[in-house]
């Protein structure tokens, strides 16, 4: 049998804390500080506060609107034969960071990140077989702030064949990917089709928004982008110390953020996402490596798959800052929690110190990893066949399974067999010049990088993508920090 999933919370406490996210939002509200979101908000029988932007939302009218919310889409790529569907009951593993700066395990040294470090990672995850979507992982510090988006799109469409997706940041940014993404898929109807972008929606805690963020959410669904809506609320600095309590502010920001998702643009498609931990109290900083986060991953399984809606969560993130024990256990727990909750979309790959610092190799092994974890939720399959009765009884005593038909026709099937990690003994290791994970991984890499094949697309697209990274190139950043004022 498959193994059971893993449920944090009973149905009872899932229900309380939907009352109370309720109560919660009805009765002290949260700040919306965008004007056209509080005006439609309004008209949705919300009561505003225009001097506060706090915004109080009618019980009936939240539960109303969750449920216009599609429970499942199929996630596309550039390449019009990639398709992942996306449901409460599917899962895809993904990218997700925020690396500025990039480890080189081999050597130890750690430099800034550039625009060939965030090409070599959409290939490598284009390349690796158990992830399924990159989100701008690798923060390319070599081109300017204001072009890092569309230089991204860009380098997406020339060798990724797989979703993409980067944060909301607002009205110019974000029609800028919508304007390259349609492009590339051969307009916007292939855009609002094929869902190949999906869009981070960063939350305020405690009970915020961001203009930006709503912005760009506004932009996202009117394109019909999957919106991943998740804060990043940290126990005992953001929101409250005890997990009950973070999760208790965590659902209510989510859901008001998926009901203005669906206030703006009726049925479009949203993510119930999760980056919430708990604050290292020394620092005040995520502890994104705890294993705290697993459990709020779990957890944040079983509550947006109450409300019907895929959920994202945060797992292979470690605080470590090198490829060590610490690193290995940390993303493993994580991984292995968040998938066996049934976690629909889960985040990150490849990299370390609480994802500001990147690895290729990290990337690598993280794919190795995955596979594990999938090894596991397929659980033990028992039949009449697979409890081979005729080979034990014919082997016997003493013999062994080495050629019995079986071997051949099921191990394959059976084992996880593994690229990188070494079973060999130590004699063999020692011959082989004492080669550790990070070694293989670091050949892998450089084969991925050496075989690849950059995309052959059309020169009439390729003109078109350049002439648009060419016209916000020339933009100054004055002229992003005006789009986002409000009439």
């Amino acid at each position: 049998m498959k193994l059971e999933p893993l449920k944090v919370l009973s149905e009872d406490e899932i229900g309380k804390i939907h009352a109370n996210s309720l109560e919660i939002l009805e009765n002290t509200g949260i700040a919306v500080n965008l004007k056209k979101m509080r005006e439609l908000l309004a008209d949705h029988g919300c009561q505003v506060d225009e001097g506060s932007h706090i915004v109080k939302f009618p019980p009936g009218m939240v539960e109303a609107s969750i449920k216009k919310a599609p429970s499942d889409f199929v996630i596309g790529g550039a390449d019009p034969a990639t398709r992942f569907p996306i449901s409460p009951d599917k899962r895809l593993w993904a990218g997700l960071g925020t690396a500025f700066r990039m480890l080189d395990p081999l050597s130890g040294q750690v430099r800034e990140a550039t625009q060939a470090d965030t090409e070599a990672h959409l290939i490598l995850l284009d390349h690796l077989a158990n992830v399924s979507c990159n989100q701008m992982d690798v923060w390319a510090q070599d081109v300017q702030m204001h072009t890092v988006h569309v230089e991204a799109i860009r380098s997406w469409a020339r060798h990724c064949t797989k979703s993409f997706g980067m944060g909301a940041y607002g009205v110019m940014a974000t029609t800028d990917m919508m304007e390259m993404v349609a492009m590339v898929m051969g307009g916007k109807e292939q855009l609002r089709a094929r869902h190949p972008f999906c869009g981070i929606v960063s939350i305020e805690s405690p009970l915020s928004t961001s203009q930006m963020q709503l912005e760009g959410m506004m932009i996202l669904g009117g394109c019909h982008a999957p919106a991943i809506v998740s804060p990043e609320a940290m126990a005992g600095t953001t929101a409250p110390a005890t997990l009950a309590g973070l999760l208790q502010q965590h659902n209510t920001e989510i859901i008001s953020h998926v009901v203005m998702s669906q206030v703006a643009n009726p049925g479009c498609p949203v993510i119930y996402g999760s980056v919430s931990t708990i604050a290292d109290m020394k620092t005040g900083t995520p502890a994104l490596g705890s294993i705290e986060t697993g459990l709020v991953s779990a957890a944040s399984a079983q509550l947006g798959h109450f409300y019907g809606l895929p959920v994202r969560a945060v797992a292979g993130a470690t605080d470590a800052k090198v490829p060590d024990v610490q690193c290995g256990f940390e993303r493993a727990q994580s991984m292995l929690m968040a998938a066996m909750a049934g976690v629909n979309y889960i985040t990150c790959v490849g990299t370390l110190e609480s994802t500001n610092l990147g690895a290729h190799e990290m990337a690598v092994i993280d794919n190795e990893i995955i596979g594990r974890v999938e090894q596991a939720l397929k659980g033990i399959h028992v039949d009449d066949t697979l409890l081979a009765l005729d080979d034990i009884q014919s082997t016997g005593p003493g013999g062994n399974y080495l050629t019995a038909p079986m071997t051949l026709q099921y191990f394959r099937k059976e084992h996880f067999i593994p690229k990188l990690s070494d079973r060999t003994s130590i004699e063999a290791w020692k011959s082989g010049g004492k080669k550790n994970i990070v070694d293989h991984a670091a050949a892998e890499v450089k084969r991925l990088l050496d075989e690849h094949q950059r995309r052959q697309l059309d020169p009439k697209l390729t003109a078109e993508l350049d002439v648009y990274v060419e016209v916000v190139r020339k933009r100054s950043l004055e002229d992003f920090e005006a789009a986002e004022w409000e009439g």
